[in-house]
């Protein structure tokens, strides 16, 4: 579904991406894990668009790398940035909304298909996004990009700076979009999440994918734990 070929990234001057390749299969949750400053994020803003490529980006069998972000989106891939960057003066009806292609294009997720994701948002949908708690803010945001019936979804550190409890809860939304046939390209720091729901893992170092495999290769991979996961 999304390729990733030898693709390269720069800030400026700076080399941030130094020849990224990967995969995401249909329906699939993949990890992309890392410590900070690895290129985790940088991969993924390049895939969106929002950083020039260099190099090759497929989805669903077509190229999109020089794509701008919005006709990215509109072919089916989401994109759930770190820092969520919701609409706080506008309500959670209108956020939610917000992120629909179009009033009129038929879509596999309503506003009744999301608040049955996540409750909070039904009790919510009259309040403001800015009064929210960080992790309701997560939720909507994850929401809001389902909203736009992506066939794949890219998420950024989702549990960055959560309670436990919440960390659980978007877990089990993750778990329950690709129980619909989302593939999902999880960034994520906390490895326990990230070896319980994804199907494949890459790890991130230096600008370059390092490691490869399913979970468990990495359970029991020590050497890459150690080098480049454990702090």
């Amino acid at each position: 579904m999304l390729e990733v070929d030898d693709v390269h990234a720069y800030y400026g001057k700076s080399h941030i991406l130094q020849g990224v390749s990967f995969r995401v299969g249909e329906g699939e949750i993949v990890s992309l894990l890392g410590r900070n400053g690895a290129g985790r994020s940088t991969a993924v803003k390049t895939i969106m668009g929002l950083v020039p490529p260099v190099g090759r980006i497929s989805f669903r069998g077509e190229r999109i790398d020089g794509l701008a972000p919005h006709r990215i989106a509109r072919r089916g891939l989401g994109y759930v940035p770190e820092d969520r960057e919701i609409f706080p003066s506008l309500t959670v009806r209108e956020n939610l909304l917000l992120g629909m292609k179009s009033a009129h294009a038929p879509s596999r997720w309503t506003l009744d298909d999301v608040c049955a994701l996540f409750p909070m948002l039904r009790h919510r949908i009259d309040a403001p996004g800015g009064v929210l708690s960080g992790g309701e803010q997560q939720m909507l945001t994850i929401c809001r990009t389902l909203m736009g019936d992506p066939a794949l979804i890219m998420v950024d550190e989702p549990t960055e700076g959560l309670a436990p409890q919440i960390v659980e809860r978007v877990r089990g939304l993750l778990e329950q979009i690709a129980a619909r046939g989302v593939a999902i390209l999880l960034i994520e720091q906390k490895l326990t999440i990230a070896l319980a729901i994804a199907r494949r893992l890459y790890v991130m170092g230096h600008g370059r994918i390092v490691f490869e495999g399913t979970p468990q290769d990495l359970r029991e991979n020590a050497g890459v734990r150690e080098e480049w996961l454990e702090v």
